[in-house]
């Protein structure tokens, strides 16, 4: 357990009372001194859990695809920008830029990017990395003023913190945290906000007796930010998640969708090591797009993670490794052994994807969001590793 989170969130129980679950979340994960993503490089086989960027530099070079038709949709404006929440260590970005290097270096000198990192030493570890690879250039010196450009999210919204509730005796609760002298635990009491019931509404939602959900509010002022930076182009989200009717359904997520992770195993107890673990809920996509939709971010387009790289070239980038220069054999089964695992409609496969633009036209789709014939990948299903 990290002490100095624990000792935080002691204090402020203390002071206070009893916190919402968003607060305590808030503070095991994103408190500058002792929060879990502020202090250290979490992601990788060497850190707590695999997203799909650190699975294969294939799912950059997909995006990359996707991220050019949205460039030539714009009308291949200059500069161009690309803001990525939460990039960690750059696996997406290097990725990215090494395709576009390799296949359109005149648009990437048009590119510039600007990562929105809460760890300082997964920042640095990013803006080395980027120098060593020679894309430095690409990097703004400061926050850009609203941008032209495409927004990347890649398991974001499954971090922010987000209100629980229950059904119990008729009546919406929240479930509080509190301290008693060993441990934290869970304590009902009535709404913090009467935003948890609206939403509920708004969704169509309603819990059965003893269902226990999530809401995310902190997504409301995330894309808040995102509308305010966005100027024109589009935001690309990345996560696992689903419509609300699957999102609370009562047979599927009694309990809700609260998962930890750490050292690559998945865990329930979001009260076992606070600043230590990562703690995540799924995504409500319904609840995002109409949050999105109120802020001028027009949903576009919402898929899976299979369909998507299927649809975006995976298979035609996998074709093309076995004859590039210097390809070995052992190289391209790695990389279609990633691909089998990215298209795994039981593990990263079945994510989703969702597409939102802002002063753009809403009958231009990239090919991810097109569907089309699938061929020459295998989408039969692999052993699972440390994936959330």
């Amino acid at each position: 357990m990290g002490q100095e989170a624990v000792e935080r969130l002691r204090r402020e129980i203390e002071r206070h009372g009893p916190i919402t679950f968003a607060r305590y979340m808030e503070i095991a994960l994103y408190d500058p001194a002792c929060g879990y993503y502020a202090t250290g490089l979490r992601v990788g086989r060497a850190g707590d859990y695999l997203t799909a960027p650190e699975t294969h530099p294939i799912f950059g070079w997909v995006v990359a695809r996707q991220v050019l038709e949205l460039w030539d949709f714009l009308g291949r404006p200059a500069p161009f920008v690309l803001i990525e929440y939460g990039p960690a260590a750059g696996e997406l970005a290097l990725a990215l830029f090494g395709y576009l290097a390799r296949t359109a270096p005149e648009a990437l000198e048009r590119f510039r990017y600007w990562p929105v990192e809460p760890s300082r030493p997964a920042r640095e570890r990013l803006v080395e990395r980027l120098a060593e690879a020679g894309f430095a250039r690409l990097l703004l010196d400061d926050a850009p003023e609203p941008i032209t450009g495409v927004v990347l999210a890649n398991e974001v919204v499954d971090a922010l913190p987000v209100h629980r509730v229950r059904r119990k005796g008729g009546r919406l609760r929240e479930l509080y945290v509190a301290w008693d002298g060993e441990r934290f635990v869970e304590r009902p009491g009535p709404p913090s906000t009467p935003e948890l019931e609206r939403w509920l509404v708004r969704l169509g939602v309603q819990l059965v007796e003893g269902q226990t959900t999530e809401l995310c509010l902190a997504s409301l002022a995330w894309l808040d930010e995102v509308a305010a930076r966005l100027r024109r182009g589009y935001l690309l989200v990345f996560d696992y998640g689903y419509p609300s009717p699957e999102r609370h359904d009562p047979n599927r997520f009694p309990a809700g969708s609260i998962r930890t992770y750490s050292r690559h195993t998945v865990g329930d107890d979001p009260f076992a090591d606070p600043g230590g673990q990562d703690i995540t809920a799924h995504v409500d996509f319904t609840m995002l797009a109409l949050a999105a939709q109120d802020r001028d971010l027009v949903p576009l387009g919402l898929t899976t993670q299979a369909a998507f790289l299927a649809h975006g070239g995976l298979g035609e980038l996998l074709v093309a490794l076995q004859t590039e220069p210097g390809m070995t054999a052992e190289r391209y089964l790695v990389a279609r052994a990633a691909a089998v695992h990215l298209l795994d409609p039981a593990g990263l496969g079945r994510f989703r994807v969702a597409l939102f633009g802002k002063a753009v036209s809403p009958t231009l789709l990239p090919s991810g969001f097109r569907e089309r014939l699938l061929s020459g990948v295998p989408l039969t299903r692999p052993g699972a590793e440390g994936t959330r």
